[in-house]
């Protein structure tokens, strides 16, 4: 379970570390181009995912701690071999409290990658987005696992071969 806290930890103070860089080498609004599709965009979401329902954030940060803690409970009573369950839930927590700890410091959310190419325009996001979405994508895997029967024990004893 140790594992799963420091892994953590180590995205968490990524996530809060780009942040800070982003923050002190660029200016808002204003993007650099890195690469066709990708800049670097600074932005300050006051909302949610997509900047809806912007002036709510005091929602988002009950939201989050109330999920921060229902993670700490669940990576706490993970099976030591469930690697999937523990690494997503471990990546969740950290892109909970990393987005948490903006709205705490800054009243909003702080954003700088940009994906887009021509037509297509994806939302500015961060390390924090990145790794919920990361958690989120392992934890629908195990989810559908258990959709088609295959049991937490047969999963945690083929991660561990």
């Amino acid at each position: 379970m140790i594992r799963w806290y420091a892994l953590a930890a180590l995205v968490l103070a990524g996530d809060q570390l780009t942040k800070y860089l982003a923050m002190d080498l660029l200016t808002f609004g204003r993007s650099v181009e890195v690469l066709p599709f990708l800049a670097w965009t600074l932005a300050c979401n006051e909302g949610a995912a997509f900047s809806m329902f912007q002036g709510y954030g005091w929602v988002f940060a009950i939201v989050a701690v109330v999920i921060s803690i229902y993670l700490v409970v669940e990576i706490w009573r993970v099976d030591p071999g469930a690697q999937i369950e523990g690494a997503a839930y471990g990546f969740i927590l950290a892109g909970a409290l990393g987005n948490l700890t903006d709205r705490l410091t800054h009243e909003c959310v702080v954003d700088f990658v940009h994906v887009r190419y021509e037509w297509f325009n994806f939302p500015v996001f961060n390390l924090a987005d990145s790794a919920i979405f990361i958690g989120a994508v392992g934890w629908i895997y195990l989810l559908i696992l258990e959709a088609r029967g295959v049991q937490r024990e047969k999963i945690a004893e083929n991660e561990s071969e």
